[in-house]
């Protein structure tokens, strides 16, 4: 809410603490001015303060709060109820300016930086929010028994995604909004199955729940506003009985900025960011879009990362341009794309230290991405970490090259894929097939760089059904 100016005394306005020493150097001249019958003093913490004048108490903060104040001491001019001038700190030419006085404080020194206005510390900050701010959250209110236990209740209200989930009170949902510039009641996107549309307030709920800090939430909001869209096709992979969820990958300055691991452990547990904000998507999908395992989840089997899968791309140490690039943002954007996929599968190779060696065993793997006879419909990621990457780097393999090569290795004979080639029933129908086939569309093989340097594994992480009838990785921009 913007702040109520109407509530100004006309004159001189003065704002200060007792807790400040450049308020206390002031308030000689807040004396004089007094006397003159032209200042009005608030005291933030002590209505004693300054002494020997009428000063009126803001120890509420309500009015430093509506006047935005953000440090002390703060003069203003106010004519008409308005503000027309302001000073902050201590600064002898603005305050003579400001009261039409000269010779203010002659024993003074010329300027004196001031302290932090009480109203915009921390400590107060989301709870003046709270009672000044009307705030206006539309969500409902859920009330609790007096013996209720918050965490139970989130649990028995069927909120949870099976883990505890932090309560989402007014204060913390407020504070998770300032994370953002975006409005509270901005609809980001239409959330499947349910087609509900799901607001920034909406969102900042659930990243309470999952775990979020307030500047999570802008990438937060970036990957439920991809996940929803109709090219990610979010109904289809909460519908398919296959293991597969939203992955997203995170590239640009933001990984630092919000202390995201790309190193050890990187598709793993113990960094927050990574943890929480896969897992506030997931609370979105499942709150807001009613996706719920068992209902409109009919995965047969599911995987660890649908409680949240995010990862942060190692840029720094690459040797390759990141994926974010591949896609088509400029390097040195904050991105995150959502990609539909399954948890990942390591793949060994300690012995090798050429480049076409080392294609060939990524090959291996790739081509048994959910079955040996399964071609042309699912994409994957391939996750390269440090030691195998330095193998290609060494070898002047860019990422063109080493993809190019790897679909090389990824035509399958199509003998090989027919029904009872092998022993195995799985398989194309006929008796006869294509020579060759490939393992995955044109693109479908997408590099990401991170992991520990030590180390020789890299992984993949299988995709859903990829393209028009299936899911295509979305890349979004993260906006403040």
């Amino acid at each position: 809410m913007a702040p109520n100016a109407t509530s100004l005394p006309d004159g001189l306005v003065a704002f200060v603490k007792r807790d400040c020493p450049t308020c206390e150097l002031v308030a000689p001249v807040l004396q004089g001015l007094a006397a003159d019958g032209v200042l009005t003093v608030y005291s933030q913490d002590d209505p004693g303060f300054p002494e020997g004048m009428t000063v009126s108490d803001d120890t509420t903060l309500e009015m430093s709060w509506r006047q935005n104040i953000e440090a002390v001491p703060t003069l203003l001019r106010v004519e008409g109820g308005i503000e027309k001038e302001r000073a902050i700190g201590w600064h002898r030419g603005e305050w003579e300016s400001i009261a039409g006085k000269t010779g203010l404080g002659p024993d003074l020194p010329e300027l004196r930086f001031g302290c932090g206005s009480l109203s915009v510390d921390p400590e107060h900050a989301t709870d003046l929010l709270l009672r000044f701010g009307q705030a206006g959250l539309q969500a409902r209110r859920i009330e609790l028994a007096r013996l209720e236990d918050e965490i139970e209740a989130l649990y028995d209200r069927g909120f949870s995604d099976g883990l505890p989930l932090v309560p989402p009170t007014e204060k913390r949902v407020l504070a998770m909004l300032e994370g953002t510039t975006r409005k509270p009641d901005e609809v980001v996107a239409v959330v499947p199955s349910d087609l509900v549309e799901c607001t920034v307030e909406k969102v900042a709920i659930n990243a309470v729940m999952a775990g979020c800090k307030p500047e999570y939430l802008p990438l937060v909001l970036a990957a439920v506003e991809g996940a929803c869209t109709d090219q990610f096709n979010m109904h289809g992979l909460l519908a398919t009985t296959l293991s597969a969820g939203p992955v997203l990958i995170v590239n640009g300055p933001i990984r630092k900025r919000l202390g995201m691991n790309s190193g050890v452990n990187a598709l793993g547990q113990g960094n927050r960011a990574t943890a929480t904000i896969g897992r506030a998507l997931q609370l979105v999908v499942r709150n807001v879009g009613g996706g719920r395992p068992g209902e409109v989840d009919r995965a047969a089997l599911g995987n660890p990362g649908k409680f949240g899968f995010c990862i942060a791309e190692n840029e720094e140490d690459s040797p390759w341009q990141p994926l974010s690039a591949d896609l088509g943002a400029d390097i040195g954007t904050d991105t995150v794309t959502i990609f539909p996929g399954e948890g990942p599968r390591t793949i060994i190779d300690q012995l090798s230290r050429e480049p076409e060696s080392l294609a060939r065993s990524f090959a291996a793997t790739l081509r048994g991405v959910y079955h040996p006879k399964a071609v042309m419909a699912f994409d994957a990621i391939l996750v390269v970490a440090p030691e195998h990457a330095r193998v290609f780097a060494e070898a002047s393999w860019d990422k063109a090259k080493l993809a190019a090569r790897l679909h090389e290795l990824c035509m399958i004979p199509g003998a090989e894929l027919l029904r009872g080639a092998g022993g195995m029933a799985e398989g194309i129908p006929g008796d006869q097939a294509p020579e060759f086939i490939p393992k995955f569309r044109p693109g479908g093989i997408h590099i990401v760089h991170c992991g520990g340097d030590a180390g020789l594994f890299s992984a993949v992480i299988a995709g859903w059904v990829g393209g028009a009838i299936g899911s295509q990785p979305i890349i979004m921009e993260v906006q403040s």
